[in-house]
């Protein structure tokens, strides 16, 4: 029968089992970190231009906001239309700004604006995941699984109920401003020559 050379253990010293502990625990840590990065979820990042006042609108408001939605090369995807000719007797009444109902709109978007204030301007960068995913608007310019950027600025902010009223008060100042039914029509101012 063979014979097994026998090796001497030493000693451990005075302090390596801590040590050991020490790096095992480091080790899960940082493998434990790495990991939470990989799988977070997505997140919108709303940063700042201009600081906003007051509260944040909620899921169920109706904002009016302007904005420029741009992809990573800086194409400009969508923005806000200019503001239309207002007659004067409501102009009061409508906010500046398009007005957007907040579940229409992608939940990063939606997700961004909650954490807006009235009268701020931000640049947002919404995920793809939160965004269109792999299913952008067809005949959009938006390719599939694109991040978007959008400089957004909320103008105002409405509960349902306060639209509801707005939208009350313009349609009762838009009728009294209809001619009587059968009442005959102002006439139309007469060009002179040469004009």
């Amino acid at each position: 029968m063979a014979e097994v050379t026998r090796v001497p253990l030493q000693p451990i010293a005075s302090g390596s089992m801590m040590k050991f502990w020490l790096g095992v625990l480091i080790g899960a840590a940082l493998a434990g970190a790495v990991a939470w990065f990989l799988t977070r979820p997505d997140t919108v990042d709303v940063e700042v231009i201009t600081a906003g006042t007051g509260p944040s609108p909620q899921e169920t408001d109706a904002v009016f906001v302007e904005y420029v939605g741009k992809l990573a090369d800086g194409t400009v995807f969508d923005q806000s239309p200019p503001r239309p000719e207002i007659p004067e007797a409501i102009a009061d009444l409508i906010p500046e700004g398009s007005y957007m109902e907040l579940q229409g709109v992608v939940p990063g978007f939606r997700e961004a604006i909650l954490q807006m204030q009235k009268g701020g301007k931000y640049k947002v960068e919404i995920p793809a995941a939160l965004a269109y995913g792999a299913n952008p608007p067809a005949g959009s310019p938006i390719p599939p699984n694109a991040d978007l950027t959008f400089e957004v600025t909320l103008h105002e902010f409405l509960t349902q109920e306060q639209l509801q009223e707005r939208v009350t008060q313009i349609n009762t100042i838009m009728a009294a401003q209809q001619p009587e039914p059968g009442a005959t029509p102002a006439p139309a101012p007469t060009p002179t020559p040469g004009q």
